[in-house]
């Protein structure tokens, strides 16, 4: 399960770009990487995690478009190795005050054919600038299986240290609605480095910690976190 809390919708790689007079543009990015942990929402499902993904992005009557593909491969804490694909899609509008959004993710795990563990989300987000700090804020609604409400408050702010380097700061609380339980907090910093217009590497570390102290909730047993790692992008 990627970690979809970039700043929130499960396409942040992939921006809406501006419609042109006669037609939309289209922005297509590839990226792939590699971190010690696989982290999701404050959860360590597994070590050495290798990714690669595209997602592409456009806008249509006022609408942000984009979808993308993620496929990651980890092993566990026993060695077994594991697989997964997920698909997504989004769709935003711009209201003014802030950026209103839908999508869906399907979550797929190949080597699991005899045991599926597949699983579907719908997502509703909202997310504004406020003072130079990003704020967004998601509601992740699992519609095959029960996540519990998964809420998550993002916050992140970029400061540019050069014209090519770029240091992202992040940070994500993480909700369980129905247990009315605060999961985890996690804290990310990256740095960007734009080698090229259109490539961009970017080395980074995080460290979650486990709030909840239900012992019926997915946190049960966990604890904090440090992964680190790096990703490489491409956009064109």
């Amino acid at each position: 399960m990627k970690n979809y809390c970039k700043t929130i919708g499960a396409l942040a790689a992939a921006s809406a770009l501006v419609a042109g007079n006669a037609s939309a543009e289209v922005e297509y990015e590839i990226h792939t990487g590699y971190t010690s942990e696989y982290l999701f929402r404050g959860l360590n499902l597994g070590q050495d995690l290798v990714e690669v993904g595209a997602d592409v992005a456009t806008e249509w009557n006022g609408l942000g478009l984009s979808a993308g593909a993620w496929f990651g491969s980890f092993s566990n804490s026993a060695g077994q190795d594991f697989d997964e694909l997920d698909i997504y899609g989004e769709v935003s509008k711009d209201l003014g005050f802030l950026t209103a959004a839908i999508g869906y993710i399907n979550y797929q795990n190949p080597r699991l054919a005899a045991t599926p563990d597949d699983a579907q989300e719908v997502y509703f987000s909202v997310a504004q600038t406020y003072f130079g700090v990003d704020f967004s804020l998601a509601y992740f609604w699992d519609i095959e299986t029960d996540n519990d409400g998964y809420t998550e408050l993002g916050a992140s702010k970029g400061f540019e240290l050069s014209p090519c380097l770029t240091l992202n700061t992040g940070v994500a609380v993480g909700y369980l609605a129905e247990q009315g339980q605060v999961g985890h907090l996690t804290a990310k910093v990256a740095l960007d480095y734009a080698f090229t217009e259109t490539a961009t590497l970017s080395p980074f570390i995080a460290n979650s910690w486990s709030l909840s102290d239900d012992n019926d909730t997915a946190y049960e047993g966990s604890g904090n976190e440090f992964v680190a790692g790096t990703m490489l992008s491409v956009s064109f």
